[in-house]
């Protein structure tokens, strides 16, 4: 078989791509030989600009006598011997000077305190990363931080940014040590602030990322998400794919969100929010209740009475609100036959091939809060455990579209039904806490220090199997309170469905002072809304 030459397009070089070659080359050269020019030109075009600016703020009545003068000198310069030359060759001179690049080169390296820094860091880092008997050892107590560290970055003389590279018989896959390597880290680069480690195994290198503080001044309000979709509360940027517009401080914003998804396609249909008492697990379930008013139906069971959820009481889409031992159990046996009508209802459509009925689709929330304090009290009264009326909805809540958000307290939690901790794959852990409490609720360390101001809805969150996120809740208190600010109430009561918000200066007028209780619809609980008799159950 005989090989023929390859076309000439392919084996020569276009003549096009060689004139534009030349053409460049040409430019360049021109660029070096003109340079003198184009610095005077650049020059005089400063000088122009300079002038123009001279005369724009000089006052009128003294720009004519500065004429006069200018014009007197211009003859003078003309009169002398060689005058006009030497005006022109300054003139030139001047313009080269301001044309010159005046461009202040990066200082390259760190200052002085950095690398004082840099260098302690280092060392510290030295009984860690280092084992004897390594020929070349990448950290070692008379060496030097420039081989170590690739990236560094500082901001208001404190470490905001370190990329750390380490021997590759260090042992990174066990927790310990990485560990032991966050928390010098840490103590070095300065307490008080919250770090990020990311770790990569493969390449043998660490970096650390000073974070921002979570945003505190988001209150409650509609979110652009989709039926299914709730926000549980915002994180780093970073850390999640999406954002969502936020109305804070009189200006719209993007945040990025930790959105919970439910439903029959979700992989965590249940939540469980932990933390420590005024921690804001109460405010996490209120705000997811109101984001449910949206498209579904709430059963909100209160277990420890304190009224928290008095404001959602007789609104429109809320079947009930419960704080009692006798009225949570009643509406926690509603709840359970209600997930089982909906699942025969679900079954008898699919098994003719029908749609599935609209009350079927249409989700129904249980929020319980506290439900340890409803176990004490029916284990006083020899009852049995509400917590038990809770498998179903767990068990088949997806397939029933019923949803089950539990908030308790963390020295409770030995108190919660198992069921609850095995259906609930979604976590949330509020409070000032330590990575080993974090990673026992939520199954995995976080990849962040513990923050040193903790507010009011700051934790960690979980959705199933994926990363441990840091969250901020929105602030969705109790409009009832009388030490909610104004602005917050109105913004709770605008998200009640059938309500009609007030406005700011009469929700921080007498009528919410201590003087008045506001006035709180009551709960009224009949056979026409939730609690029937299994009798009144039509299942068949």
């Amino acid at each position: 078989m005989v090989r023929r030459p390859l076309p000439s397009i392919l084996s020569a070089r276009p003549a096009l791509v060689r004139g534009r070659d030349m053409a460049r080359s040409a430019a360049d050269g021109a660029t070096d030989v003109l340079h003198p020019v184009i610095t005077i030109a650049r020059g005089m075009r400063r000088q122009a600009a300079w002038a123009a600016g001279w005369w724009g703020r000089t006052p009128k009545d003294r720009r004519m006598p500065a004429l006069l003068l200018a014009a007197a000198g211009l003859v003078i310069v003309v009169m002398m011997p060689y005058g006009p030359i030497l005006a022109v060759v300054a003139l030139m001179a001047s313009a080269a000077w301001m044309g010159r690049d005046r461009a202040v080169p990066a200082p390259t390296g760190p200052t002085e305190a950095e690398a004082v820094r840099l260098q302690s860091l280092y060392e510290a880092l030295v009984p860690y990363l280092s084992v004897d008997g390594d020929p070349a050892p990448l950290y070692a107590p008379d060496g030097s931080w420039d081989r170590a560290f690739a990236e560094y970055a500082f901001a208001n003389g404190r470490l905001s940014r370190l990329h750390l590279r380490y021997p590759a018989y260090f042992t990174d896959g066990e927790a310990d040590s990485r560990e032991r390597v966050e928390q010098l880290l840490h103590a070095k680069a300065g307490r008080g602030r919250e770090y990020r480690f990311d770790w990569n195994e493969e390449e043998n290198h660490v970096t650390l990322t000073v974070l921002p503080p979570l945003p505190t001044d988001i209150v409650a309000q509609r979110y652009v998400t989709a039926p299914g979709e709730t926000v549980l509360g915002f994180t780093d940027a970073e850390a999640v794919q999406r954002t969502v517009p936020v109305a804070s401080g009189g200006e719209t914003r993007d945040a990025p969100p930790v959105v919970w998804r439910t439903g029959a396609r979700s992989s965590e249909p249940h939540l469980l929010a932990l933390g420590q008492p005024r921690s804001g697990t109460t405010t996490l379930l209120r705000s997811i209740a109101l984001q449910a008013l949206q498209h579904g139906d709430v059963v909100v069971v209160d277990g420890s009475g304190a009224g928290e959820y008095a404001c959602l009481a007789g609104r429109p889409g809320v079947l009930a609100v419960e704080d009692g031992l006798l009225g949570a159990a009643a509406t926690l046996e509603w709840a359970a036959h209600e997930t089982e009508r909906r699942l025969i209802a679900v079954n008898r459509a699919r098994q003719s091939g029908n749609p599935v009925p609209e009350d079927v689709r249409r989700p129904l929330w249980i929020v319980l809060d506290r439900p340890t304090a409803l176990s004490q009290l029916a284990l006083a009264e020899g009852r049995p455990d509400p917590q038990s009326l809770l498998d179903v909805p767990l068990r088949h809540g997806r397939t029933a579209n019923v949803a089950v958000a539990v908030a308790e307290q963390l020295d409770a939690t030995e108190s919660l039904a198992p069921v609850v901790i095995a259906q609930t794959r979604a976590r949330v852990v509020l409070g000032p806490m330590g990575p080993e409490h974090v990673a026992a609720v939520l199954g995995e360390r976080p990849r962040t220090t513990p923050a040193a101001d903790v507010p009011a809805g700051r934790g960690y969150a979980r959705l199933g199997s994926g990363p441990v996120l840091r969250l901020q809740v929105p602030a969705t208190p109790d409009p009832y309170d009388e030490e909610t600010p104004a602005a917050e109430r109105a913004a709770v009561l605008s998200l009640l469905p059938g309500a009609d918000v007030p406005p700011a200066d009469a929700l921080a007028g007498p009528a919410a002072g201590p003087d008045r209780e506001p006035d709180r619809e009551p709960v009224s609980l009949g056979k026409d809304t939730v609690v029937r008799t299994v009798a009144d159950l039509e299942l068949g």
